[in-house]
């Protein structure tokens, strides 16, 4: 155990020097996405593959100096999930893509043994072969900062965190500052909530460290419940001390001594990795009581959610951490004033905590260099959709739309037309070339100037095929499922916009409908209790104002302009393909088809369920969709 800012120094160094003398560093990714692709078993035959060959592997790292060694680790996400399992060979840097189990034989002989690339695996694409990391396009227009060390170091160690610097923002904090000066510096930094509303943070932690109240508490938000959504994910996963260390950080700045972790019971990789983490830092003597020596004493547990999306509403949040339905409540009070058990709380994000420990260590000019004015820093996006590179990113807060759709995003897949990307999940809106929004600037700002909001980051581009109305009828259905009912506008608003979406789609909208959906959803963003039911009506309002001729297309002409609303869907048989082979009547589910063999058959378009049986069948392409 550590008792002295001297001693974690000293470790620091001790740990630093063992990592360096390991020749080679062999990182599999082991991050959700590639864990289901089968990393873990990559990450076992390597270390057979090393023993067999007589090779010196370390799966932890070993304190005494073992120079010639191979450090073979699991490592958090690297963000280029759709083409995982990765694996990255330090000091070189080499980045292989889509691993197999039956290529470690080969990275064993070569790399391992003879230092040499296993060049098939490097990414390429039409601009040429990419062997190291951030030289491959989606990777070169990022800066990670709160990212930085996820797929770069063992997730499961804090020997290695420590090695590279982990909690000498804790160690800073606790012998070099006090906690005015902290909460100063987390304030001039402009660190604003990563969670969505982007408030600042360090006016919230002045304002919990000036209540009268000397019980306090620290909340971290790691709920994510936007579809799509995995950024505190993968940071929980992948380095799971940067955001411990925020919190530390924050309990001194606040004098609080208890924090709680409140993360969605589907994230198990990410709960495991936390306990673990939690478990090395209190052995350690960084958690705990008398942390470090002194007189600060911090410990932190871990609430699962039971997968609300509405426990991400810091109200519902902490109900749910006292026991109690999650469920938010009339504000004020504040949470600062009276939050979890009614005292004082900071409740931030994980992402937000997990920029704190490198403010401290780098400075305020440091961090306000990325980004913009009154945005500084960067912003993580889970980036999904119809854009040929998905995966997890992080940008400095201002890069344009344009940019990560088309340079880091590398455009839209098949080469098809950028139409839309919904930002913020069910609570963000849309954002469209036809608006000129292409070149909009990614920060808390000039997304609300255009009715959107980052939200936590989840990012879906949507090509030209993609029908709006059911992107709003999509994201309705999720929010009235996920309201918790407390307040009528919420309960009742969101349920009744789904029914009106659900008729149009389906072809039995009118006009007046387009009205009435428009005004409820005016009438729920001004009445809704909490921020839930206030952003819910965002898809809706975005796309009634940018993509109000589809709505009409569905209500007028009842037609789907993109093709993909199923009910809208018309079909006729062209008579000068058709072979009146009978194939599409026979398939048909209904009996919607008739005619006589040798003849052009014919489709009853009132019998007919669009189900495309009969352009399955059709031999002759003569069943064409109108």
């Amino acid at each position: 155990m550590l008792t002295s800012q001297k001693e974690l120094q000293e470790y620091r160094a001790q740990c630093a020097r063992a990592l360096d003398s390991q020749e080679l560093r062999v990182l599999v990714c082991a991050g959700t996405g590639c864990v289901a692709g089968g990393s873990i078993k990559i990450y076992n035959r390597l270390i057979e593959l090393c023993k067999e060959k007589g090779l010196k592997v370390q799966v932890e790292l070993q304190k005494e100096i073992d120079h010639g060694s191979i450090g073979i680790k699991k490592s958090g996400c690297n963000g280029f999930c759709e083409l995982g399992p990765l694996l990255k060979i330090e000091p070189m840097g080499w980045l292989y893509l889509q691993v197999k189990l039956e290529d470690c034989e080969e990275i064993a002989e070569k790399t391992l043994v003879n230092k040499e690339p296993v060049e098939r695996l490097f990414y390429k694409d039409s601009t040429g072969t990419y062997e190291k990391q951030f030289d491959i396009p989606f990777y070169k227009k990022q800066t990670r900062i709160v990212l930085d060390e996820c797929g770069q170091i063992d997730a499961d160690s804090i020997d290695e965190y420590i090695a590279l610097g982990g909690y000498a923002g804790l160690e800073r904090a606790l012998f070099e500052m006090s906690d005015e000066q902290i909460c100063n510096e987390i304030e001039e930094s402009g660190l604003r909530g990563r969670g969505g509303g982007g408030y600042p943070a360090g006016r919230k932690w002045h304002q919990v460290r000036k209540q009268p109240e000397k019980v306090r508490y620290i909340v971290c938000n790691g709920d994510e419940g936007d579809p799509g959504a995995f950024m505190d994910r993968s940071i929980m996963e992948g380095n799971p001390h940067r955001m411990l260390e925020g919190m530390l950080i924050a309990g001194v700045a606040t004098a609080a001594s208890e924090g709680y972790i409140y993360v969605r019971a589907e994230y198990p990789l990410a709960v495991e990795r936390l306990k673990r983490a939690i478990e090395q830092a209190e052995k350690l003597g960084l958690l705990g009581g008398n942390v470090l020596g002194t007189d600060f004493s911090f410990n932190i547990h871990i609430n699962q959610g039971a997968g609300a999306f509405v426990c991400g509403e810091g109200s519902a949040l902490t109900a749910s951490i006292e026991g109690e339905r999650g469920m938010p409540r009339v504000k004020p009070p504040r949470t600062v004033e009276a939050g979890l058990f009614a005292k004082p709380t900071v409740l931030n994000n994980v992402e937000t905590y997990a920029n704190v420990p490198l403010i401290i260590t780098k400075g305020v000019e440091w961090y306000r260099s990325v980004g913009t004015e009154t945005s500084p820093g960067t912003k993580a996006f889970a980036i999904t959709g119809n854009v040929k590179n998905t995966g997890l990113i992080e940008v400095p807060m201002g890069t344009t739309l344009r940019e990560v759709v088309f340079d880091i995003g590398g455009g839209i897949k098949g080469d098809k037309e950028f139409k839309a990307v919904q930002i913020g999940g069910p609570s963000g809106g849309c954002l469209t070339l036809s608006a000129g929004q292409l070149d909009l600037a990614l920060d808390f700002d000039s997304l609300k100037k255009v009715g959107a909001m980052i939200g936590s980051g989840g990012l879906v581009v949507m090509d030209e095929n993609t029908c709006m109305v059911e992107v709003a009828r999509f994201f309705m259905n999720f929010t009235q499922n996920e309201s918790c009912g407390k307040c009528v506008p919420c309960r009742e608003g969101t349920k009744r916009m789904l029914e009106i979406l659900e008729r149009i789609v389906k072809g039995n909208g009118t006009l007046e409908d387009l009205d009435l959906l428009e005004e409820l959803a005016h009438t729920v963003s001004k009445t809704a209790l909490c921020g839930l039911g206030k952003t819910a009506a965002n898809p809706v309002l975005s796309t009634l104002k940018y993509f109000r001729d589809e709505y009409i297309a569905h209500v007028v002409d009842k037609k789907c302009p993109a093709g993909a609303c199923q009910a809208l869907k018309q079909y006729k048989i062209n008579p000068d393909k058709c072979k009146g082979c009978s194939k599409c009547a026979r398939q048909c589910p209904v009996q919607a088809i008739s005619g006589e063999i040798k003849s052009p058959f014919e489709i009853n378009s009132e019998k007919c369920i669009k189900c495309g049986a009969c352009i399955e069948a059709c031999p002759f392409g003569a069943v064409e969709e109108v």
